[in-house]
This record gives C-alpha cells, structure tokens and sequence, in this order.
C-alpha cells in the first residue's frame, strides 16, 4: 500500500502470461510515468521484482522484462540517477534472475539516453538486452521465438488485447502479499509489533520473498 500510487497508471506491472520457457513476465510502460519521487519509484520497482520472483513457477529462477516506449519522450524519461540505480538493484541485488529485457520500439531519441545507460551496464547484462522494432524481420523472429503470439499483447506484436486495470491488480498484489508473508512467517512477527505497544514505531525489516538464483 505504500508504493501503491506508483502502479495506478500501469508503467510496471506483472503480466498474466509467461514466455514459452514459463518465466514470469513484467511489463515497463515508461510513458506512463506519474510520480517524481525516484526512491519511490525504485521501491516500487523492487516491490514488483520480488512480486515476480514469488510467482516463478518450480524450477524457473529468471524473468523477462518487456519495455514498452510508446508516449515515451525525454521528458518523460527517468533522470539518469534512476537508470543508474535501476541498473545497480538488478546487477548486485538480483544477480542472474534476469533472463532478457526487449526494448519494444524505442524512439530514435532514445539512442541519445541509451548511449548513457549502456555504460552502467556489465558485459553479462548487456548481452540481454535486445532492441525489438516491429517492421524488422529479425526481431518479428526473435519475439516469436520466446512468445506465444496468442498471449503476447498487440502492443508487442501479439494477437492479446493488453488492459491494465489498477484496482484488480491491486486486489491481486493483496493476495500475493498475504501469500509471501505466509511463506516468510512474516505475518506473525506484523503481529508481534501490535500498535498497542509503548515507544517508537517499530519498521519491519525487509525481506527477500526468494532466495538468490545459482
């Protein structure tokens, strides 16, 4: 509930399929950035990592990250501290747990940011994302190669009607919080700091809903 205002207009959101290999899905709408607080925004990013990571189905460790640039522009861009940040959570935090990022028909404006980022990127990170243009033979190919073009949305070149509904999400971020804190015992230790108690607010630690991929 905290980082909640962050996904009301969908710019990250776990997807409700997965590619061919069975990995977990999250889609990056960066046009439809709403909010300047760039801690915020990181947490929420994080909070939507570990979402994914706690959906992975049995014996999958890696998710895919689809980037989605329409309505994006310059100013609509995160400021390159973001990206830097960004960059360092997936890189030192969740080592290997990125399988590929698709650039989805980045505008040609986005050369001038990318040739900034790609320096905070390592070689490993580097080699997974793949700049995806439509009307390319190649990168048609690539797509089809890890999706199922029945539930890849037409907004990456499927045949699914992509519809982001932020209160349904939400209802389903519930349920998988309820989920991740049973999982952890985490709800009985929000019980044990009950707000009856006397002297300074207690913050829960925060806690990993995996554990690290090999």
């Amino acid at each position: 509930h905290e980082i909640a205002v962050e996904g009301e207009t969908g710019k990250v959101y776990r997807a409700n399929f997965h590619d061919r290999d069975g990995r977990t899905v999250l889609i990056l709408r960066p046009g439809k950035q709403n909010t300047t607080s760039l801690d915020n925004q990181l947490r929420h990013l994080v909070y939507m990592i570990e979402n994914s990571i706690l959906n992975l189905p049995e014996g999958q460790e890696q998710m895919v990250w689809l980037i989605d640039f329409t309505g994006w522009s310059l100013s609509t861009s995160v400021p390159i501290k973001s990206a830097r940040d960004t960059t360092n959570v997936l890189q030192n935090h969740y080592p290997e747990r990125l399988a590929m990022a698709v650039l989805y028909n980045p505008p040609r404006i986005f050369e001038a940011f990318w040739k900034i980022v790609k320096y905070f990127l390592d070689a490993k990170t580097f080699q997974k994302v793949k700049f995806v243009y439509p009307k390319n033979k190649e990168s048609v190919e690539l797509m089809r190669s890890y999706f199922d073009e029945e539930n890849l949305p037409t907004d990456f070149g499927g045949k699914a009607i992509l519809e982001y509904n932020h209160e349904e999400f939400s209802k389903q971020m519930v349920q998988d919080d309820i989920k991740s804190a049973t999982l952890w015992g985490f709800d009985n230790k929000l019980q044990s700091t009950g707000t009856d108690q006397s002297g300074p607010e207690i913050t829960p630690e925060p806690i990993c809903l995996a554990p690290a991929a090999s």
